[in-house]
């Protein structure tokens, strides 16, 4: 391992290949300074270096698995050896599922809670005591509008993304006076593979919903987080959803958004094998 005697700050995405991570990444770079993609797709990881390397700044890519047992280490090895300190972590990795819980497999809505929730506090745990000693730096966590509701129909995203906000909210608040800061930055959805990866795109809540673009979310969450903000809500239609999600009681919103996150074709929950409509769908 080589180490060097002037380490230089560093910006370290996670899920830096596409969406919002990518964006970050490369209004990280225009800022000049150095910044380091992860993501598992090498062909995507080295095309979102070379536009984050259009910018300015030193950029490097390490093509790493986050939810492995020895991400953490592997990631920090990587640092050392390039002469970097994490100075601000960026955590955009994640994925859902859109269906019922009962009938999507378990291995996958596992997968949610090893990503979203597990990886993120792993590596925001583990670089946030050297952020601290040194007075600088932090997290820029990217949770969801979803993050505001309970979500039938996308239960564990739904859950995983409230975990985000209020981890991200309390250490915010743990960490005032100390010069890190902790962010959590809400969009409603945005146009990424991600709703197409996650079956949302065929949901009715996600056609109502302005999708956002990612560039617009990726600026506004990294101004709000140089900015200290506890917490960055894009757009106005995603601060309305949250606001309705703080007025109206769950006996009503939740029977709203499990309608508006199913489709009559999905594979009924009661486990019957049929199609929701022709199955308990039918006696409603």
């Amino acid at each position: 391992m080589t180490v060097h005697s002037n380490v230089r700050m560093a910006v370290v995405v996670v899920g830096a290949s596409q969406g919002i991570g990518k964006e970050v990444a490369k209004i990280a770079a225009k800022d000049g300074t150095p910044v380091v993609l992860i993501a598992r797709s090498t062909e995507a990881l080295s095309a979102a270096a070379a536009e984050a390397r259009q910018r300015g700044g030193d950029v490097f890519a390490l093509e790493l698995d986050i939810v492995a047992g020895d991400a953490t280490a592997r990631l920090q090895d990587f640092l050392t050896n390039n002469g970097l300190v994490c100075d601000v972590l960026v955590n955009s990795a994640g994925y859902g599922l859109r269906g019922a819980a009962a009938a999507l497999p378990l291995k996958d809505q596992l997968g949610i809670i090893d990503l979203n929730i597990r990886a993120l506090s792993d590596l925001t745990l583990f670089f946030l005591p050297g952020m601290v000693s040194r007075g600088r730096g932090g997290v820029l966590n990217l949770a969801s509008v979803a993050s505001f509701t309970p979500g039938p129909n996308m239960a564990v995203y739904y859950a995983s993304k409230s975990f985000v906000r209020s981890f991200s909210e309390a250490l915010h608040q743990e960490l005032r006076g100390t010069g890190v800061t902790v962010t959590c930055a809400a969009p409603g959805p945005v146009a990424t593979e991600f709703l197409e990866r996650s079956g949302a795109n065929k949901a009715p809540l996600f056609k109502i919903l302005p999708n956002l673009k990612p560039e617009y979310v990726a600026e506004r969450a990294w101004q709000g987080f140089k900015s200290g903000r506890r917490l960055v809500v894009p757009s106005l239609s995603a601060k309305l959803v949250a606001l309705a999600a703080a007025l109206v009681p769950h006996a009503l919103m939740l029977p709203l958004i499990a309608r508006l996150q199913r489709r009559s074709t999905d594979p009924c929950p009661c486990g019957s094998g049929k199609q929701y409509r022709k199955c308990c769908g039918a006696a409603r």
